[in-house]
């Protein structure tokens, strides 16, 4: 179904990696949230102050923050699209995850405002359901299917372009349909039972449901603007790419820059052998750039470090090394190593890429891998640099 929604209403809806027809996705997605949010927001707070139910109209008023959501998200899909500009050379596709921010702040606020108006529900029974058990039956339930196809279509629509403004809309729906089914079970049993305590109850109930919603949503969009870990996928990807070119003999500080939804920035330095022709490996380098570009989509910067091969005690050495350090520490390596071979000893200058799982201090592996190195030879001393990655 979902896949004939996009046929029907956005043009060139098998090509969402361009950046005209992922707005277009934002776009219909956000006005489908506004009409669908605002007129079952509307049935319900009518439904509600006829009835006098704390629950039904706090979930009405949640509805009618999703319509404010949707909005939010269509300005930000209108922002992201613009091109680069010289205040922001790198786009505007991180509104985004701005707009997500402001999204779960609004979902913090209903839910505060709606637990105070529950507790108070408490001690002002109101909650009215003769006459009326009809209407709030097609209403809820009307509104219960209506959040699960928004839900539905969001989360595929947000999976299709990669938008965390869509994701966390999609779950927020979840959430909504899950509180109406609430009110709805405890609309039913008051009806039956009398104990009007419950609308209370499942006004709390849904504001804590509310509450959760925000908190996830605040939490994935900090972690988006803070700057987080690249996706496994992106390294992986760069690094099967960069596999297929035999003049580089090793990848390290590889960096990925997020500056919204699929858009990357990448940079590292690829090893080469020292001794081969300058202008090949160089154009070896902007054919590997040119490649990450065009097939993952992403803007690479590539450093070329060159390293000897073809030195028997340079490469013995590096080897040495390199065991040393990787027995020592799981996940560890070398780069960038050379040698300065004097007459009374000999200084073997390397980095070490180090995990951030590894908790000891830098001075001491630092130290621990100097000793190691002299258990060998005496006259090995160690000039070490640590990254962390």
């Amino acid at each position: 179904m979902n896949n004939l929604i996009d046929r029907l209403f956005i043009k060139d809806y098998d090509h969402p990696e361009r950046s005209d027809v992922r707005e277009r996705y934002g776009t219909f997605a956000s006005i489908l949230g506004v009409v669908v949010n605002i007129i079952i927001a509307s049935m319900k707070l009518v439904l509600g102050l006829i009835m006098g139910s704390i629950a039904i109209v706090a979930d009405a008023v949640n509805n009618f923050s999703d319509a404010g959501a949707s909005i939010v998200s269509f300005v930000s899909f209108k922002i992201a699209a613009k091109p680069a500009d010289r205040d922001h050379p790198f786009g505007h596709a991180r509104i985004e995850y701005v707009c997500s921010m402001v999204v779960s702040f609004l979902i913090l606020l209903v839910g505060f405002e709606l637990l105070t108006e529950s507790f108070a529900g408490f001690f002002e029974p109101s909650v009215q359901t003769e006459g009326i058990s009809l209407a709030m039956y097609i209403i809820l339930g009307f509104s219960i299917l209506s959040k699960l196809f928004l839900a539905f279509y969001n989360r595929h629509a947000g999976k299709k372009i990669n938008s965390s403004v869509l994701e966390a809309s999609g779950s927020d729906s979840i959430m909504d349909s899950i509180s109406t089914l609430a009110v709805l079970v405890s609309g039913i049993v008051i009806n039956i039972t009398g104990w009007w305590f419950l609308d209370s109850v499942v006004g709390i109930a849904v504001s804590v449901l509310i509450f959760i919603a925000g908190l996830r949503i605040l939490n994935d969009t900090k972690n988006s603007l803070l700057g987080e870990a690249p996706l496994e996928e992106v390294i992986r990807s760069i690094k099967d790419t960069v596999s297929n070119y035999e003049d580089i003999v090793g990848v390290h500080d590889l960096m990925v820059h997020n500056y919204g939804p699929n858009h990357y920035i990448a940079s590292f330095h690829a090893e080469v052998d020292g001794s081969q022709d300058i202008y090949m490996l160089h154009d070896s380098i902007d054919n590997l750039e040119r490649e990450i570009n065009e097939k993952l989509g992403i803007l690479c910067t590539v450093h070329m470090d060159p390293i000897v091969t073809d030195d028997e005690e340079v490469v013995r050495l590096r080897e040495l090394t390199s065991k040393i350090v990787s027995e020592s520490y799981d996940g560890a390596s070398i780069h960038d190593f050379r040698t300065v071979i004097g007459h009374t000893h000999t200084n073997l200058i390397f980095d070490i890429a180090m995990p951030f799982e590894i908790k000891e201090k830098n001075n001491e592996i630092i130290e621990h891998i100097s000793s190691k190195i002299k258990e060998i030879n005496d006259t090995y001393y160690a000039v070490i640099t640590i990254d962390r990655e």
